[in-house]
């Protein structure tokens, strides 16, 4: 009996390490091929890799299955040591790299983060009223020292142990700019635009978390809510220390 359930559980390792392998045998290919393209002379960066051929690339890596495996982040880590891969990279597309590569830590169990609604109303903390901040929600917690940090995993449990009813949850976070948060909060929300004064108190109350970790990710969501549907996205603003997260989550579409 013990020598079979050995056999069952060793075979058991091997297809798990078979699944993990499979994926990195395609991803990273892939990866590869769209930082050949990145490269050429008539691509959107030219012969220089911009953040948006980078994103392009790297998030090929969480698109197919959620998460960055050992393999997958290994061979970010390999790129972000190579002086001859990194020739040609501009600063904010290797920024991308490295804010994925340290957010996909490849952790299995999430960080014991607190994420609880704060006292004020949004449009108290934005200092402005209007359809971003009729459409947000806002909640934040610490991890308690030498608990753990904010990495992919504890930000994508602990943002759906509390996402929006109907919502089907975050699949992942991926990194952000000041310029792309901007974009973001400056989109629609249920039909209507969202007012300067809202955006600009907006960005200033997330920035008091990022600014001097520049550790700044987004994540969309959609779901089903009574008989319409609903999606949406939001931003997680990290501290220096990797402990506070400070999430501003906004409805978009509702029907």
């Amino acid at each position: 009996m013990k020598t079979s359930l050995k056999t069952l559980l060793s075979g058991l390792v091997l297809l798990t390490s078979a699944s993990a392998l499979a994926s990195s045998t395609t991803t990273i290919p892939a990866f590869d091929a769209k930082i050949a393209a990145a490269r050429g002379a008539t691509s959107p960066g030219g012969t220089t890799i911009v953040r948006t051929e980078m994103q392009g690339a790297v998030d090929l890596f969480l698109e197919d299955d959620g998460q960055v495996d050992a393999a997958e982040r290994a061979y970010m880590g390999t790129q972000l040591g190579s002086t001859t891969f990194l020739t040609g990279v501009n600063g904010s597309a290797k920024k991308y790299l490295s804010d994925t590569y340290e957010l996909n830590d490849t952790a299995t169990t999430a960080a014991p983060l607190g994420s609880f609604p704060v006292a004020q109303t949004p449009a108290e903390l934005y200092g402005a009223s209007g359809p971003l901040a009729f459409s947000s929600i806002i909640r934040e917690g610490y991890i308690p020292n030498g608990q753990g940090v904010a990495n992919q995993v504890t930000l994508v449990e602990t943002y759906n142990a509390n996402a929006r009813p109907g919502s089907y949850g975050v699949s992942y976070f991926t990194p952000i700019t000041t310029q792309e948060l901007i974009a973001q909060l400056s989109a629609q929300y249920i039909g209507l635009n969202a007012t300067v004064d809202e955006v600009e108190g907006a960005l200033a109350y997330i920035y008091q978390i990022y600014r001097n970790s520049n550790r700044l990710y987004v994540g969309s969501w959609s779901g089903s809510y009574h008989s319409g549907y609903i999606q949406g996205f939001t931003i997680a603003a990290v501290s220096s220390d990797r402990r506070f997260v400070r999430f501003v989550d906004v409805i978009t579409y509702s029907e």
